[in-house]
């Protein structure tokens, strides 16, 4: 039978086993924190120097092309030229970014993606642009009649905000191509802080007002 002493000599090496399984287990939990920090800081500082190179690229492509409304639509640039198709930018918010062709992850890695699909800038329909919201503009702050550029080869096409709305991923109401109208449509993942859990999408609509609608000629 054992002794009280026993006994409590017992109960402190059971408390001290589980303080020390407490103790390695918020040591653990610390070092994986760490290392997800890291590896996120990482990846922003990587997705930014991407982005930074590709808006370089996209600023030789088009140095000598004068950004001012066009007065055609030269179909025979509507493609890609090194993965980008043009360029987005946002006055009130300070932003500008070249926008590469399709929505992957591989492509949202490094800024905008054109919605494979979608029209091009100055089409009749919808232009859609989405981004990873961990490298996106703050889209909150954009509200009605705000400015949004969408920089092409052949010329720069200005649109303006109407309204934004949030939705589940699955809402395909939100981005129809064909849609009546010359539109914009920018999407990312909701809410902005939550990365890749983010569970929802913002959406910020606009329409497009210059060049007047219908007065842009184009050419095959």
């Amino acid at each position: 039978m054992a002794t009280g002493r026993e006994s409590s000599l017992a109960s402190s090496t059971v408390g001290g086993r589980r303080f020390n399984f407490v103790r390695a287990a918020a040591l653990a939990c610390l070092v994986v924190g760490a290392l997800l920090l890291g590896t996120y800081a990482v990846g922003m500082w990587n997705g930014y120097s991407a982005q930074q190179q590709l808006n370089q690229e996209w600023q030789q492509e088009v140095g000598k092309t004068p950004m001012t409304p066009p007065t055609t639509i030269d179909r025979s640039l509507q493609h890609p030229v090194k993965g980008i198709d043009f360029a987005i930018r946002v006055p009130k918010l300070g932003y500008y970014a070249a926008v590469r062709e399709g929505t992957n992850l591989t492509v949202l890695y490094s800024g905008p993606g054109h919605y494979p699909g979608t029209v091009w800038p100055g089409d009749e329909g919808t232009v859609g642009v989405a981004a990873h919201n961990v490298y996106w503009i703050n889209f909150p702050e954009l509200k009605s009649h705000d400015e949004i550029d969408l920089q092409t080869r052949y010329g720069t096409f200005k649109y303006e905000v109407t309204g934004s709305k949030i939705v589940n991923p699955d809402n395909r109401t939100v981005l129809v191509s064909d849609a009546p109208g010359y539109n914009l449509v920018l999407t990312t993942c909701w809410p902005l802080w939550a990365g890749a859990f983010a569970t929802q999408r913002y959406i910020i609509f606009a329409v497009q007002y210059s060049p007047r609608i219908g007065a842009v000629p184009t050419t095959s």
